[in-house]
């Protein structure tokens, strides 16, 4: 079997039904934390994380019927007034199983020197199984991406940074992402009424560091462009050997990771072998169904290919706020201080609004600091640091193709950067982007 041949299947694994004998589920049988709203209907959605034990929701805008949170990616808490995530659910014997899935057609043309046109795809799919037992619940939980048939380059991302193609480092580009996202487990013990000890993790995983991945963030639901500021929040996503201990509650979650430092290399069709030698800690304060705030901090070593040597102590801290509306948006900072070698830090604001069942506003601001933009050596302004500030907005327009969702737009951006980059990035560099995109379960 070729590993295309492979890579198709295990992501149709997630845009087909499950198993040829399960059945639709009935939600109501799946609440843990909240009773369901009566008048929500019975084959309402349920949030790709919403698995979790107080994590379901169903749209509604009261706070009262809304869950605390749900669960994005890894173990990252997000607000529980949070519109319910696509998806299709069923049961299996004793096993409630979701599949989740996008598939989007990009064509992004950035101006200047340094600027690129492309047109090309991303992809995710996702299938999760969980049951309940005597001591408390199993999950089960894997993830998808055919990117790694694109060029290792990637596509065109202007001021981004971070990971190689064929040994350079990556520079105005955004990496593919590897065909295994996410093979973990997580196992619940309950220890006390609505509290509960978990263990996480699996040869591909995501740590206690950062918020949710930009991918599963509903204030990003959307936008078809990867944060510059990737690299500086979520970058550890995809990590190749994961273990998390913690303690999570209604309104706290408290936990801590062994993890693999090193980002993935160029070679996304395998899984590279796990190693535990970082590590890092989070909390989580959920103290209303529209609030999920954190603040992390890991020691995370030799995470970059090409700098050998040097370690990374990371801090961040975010706010996520979600109105059960259609309104979501965060706001987040972090600091990475390489040892050796100095401290960057970056800003990020975005938010999703879907004004109604068809038309979505989405917009995101960042602003970073950041001295990889020349990795010659012999370049004057090799590892000096500049601050960038891109400033992104674009409209939706939604189809509802039962069991899919059809999304039609667009996004432009523009940036603020130091006059001494005008003769590589021009004067006004600015970009947009066109997209189609096709959700499973929308």
């Amino acid at each position: 079997m070729t590993r295309m041949t492979l890579a198709v299947a295990l992501a149709s694994a997630a845009l087909i039904p499950v198993h040829a004998r399960a059945q639709m589920h009935d939600h109501a049988g799946m609440e843990h934390a909240m009773p369901m709203p009566a008048d929500s209907p019975p084959d309402s959605t349920m949030n790709h994380g919403s698995m979790d034990h107080a994590g379901m929701n169903h749209g509604t805008t009261d706070s009262e019927a809304a869950a605390p949170f749900v669960v994005g990616s890894g173990t990252a808490r997000l607000p529980g007034a949070a519109l319910a995530m696509p998806g299709l659910h069923f049961m299996a014997d004793e096993w409630m199983l979701m599949a989740h899935g996008f598939v989007t057609t990009q064509y992004t043309d950035h101006s200047g020197p340094r600027g690129d046109d492309k047109l090309y795809s991303t992809s995710m799919a996702m299938v999760m199984a969980e049951r309940e037992t005597g001591f408390g619940r199993v999950q089960l939980r894997s993830m998808f991406s055919l990117e790694p048939a694109m060029d290792a380059r990637g596509y065109p991302n202007l001021f981004a940074t971070g990971e190689t193609a064929d040994g350079q480092p990556l520079v105005d580009r955004q990496h593919p992402h590897d065909l295994f996202m996410e093979l973990a487990a997580r196992v619940d013990f309950n220890v006390g009424e609505g509290t509960t000890a978990f263990l996480y993790g699996g040869p591909v995983g995501e740590p206690a560091l950062g918020p949710s991945a930009f991918m599963m963030r509903r204030s990003a639901r959307l936008n078809p462009e990867p944060p510059i500021t990737h690299h500086w929040f979520d970058s550890t996503h995809i990590t190749y050997g994961v273990v998390t201990g913690g303690l999570s509650a209604s309104h706290w979650q408290l936990e801590a990771s062994a993890f693999r430092g090193a980002e993935p290399d160029e070679h996304r069709w395998n899984i590279e072998t796990p190693k535990l030698d970082s590590w890092s800690v989070r909390a989580t304060w959920t103290p209303q169904p529209q609030w999920a705030v954190q603040a992390s901090y890991g020691r995370i070593k030799e995470p970059e290919e090409l700098h050998p040597g040097e370690n990374e102590k990371r801090f961040t801290a975010s706010a996520h706020y979600d109105n059960g509306g259609g309104l979501s948006a965060m706001a987040a900072f972090s600091a990475k201080d390489r040892v050796p070698g100095g401290t960057l830090t970056a800003w990020l604001g975005e938010a999703n609004w879907d004004l109604d069942r068809g038309n979505t506003l989405f917009g995101r601001v960042e602003n970073v600091a950041n001295d990889e933009l020349f990795p010659d050596h012999d370049d004057p302004l090799h590892d000096r640091k500049f601050r960038v500030t891109k400033l992104q907005a674009g409209y939706a327009r939604r189809f509802q193709l039962e069991p899919f969702e059809l999304a039609l737009g667009g996004s432009l951006a523009g940036y603020l950067k130091p006059d001494a980059l005008d003769a590589e990035y021009g004067d006004k560099p600015w970009g947009y982007t066109l997209f189609a995109r096709l959700t499973l379960g929308g």
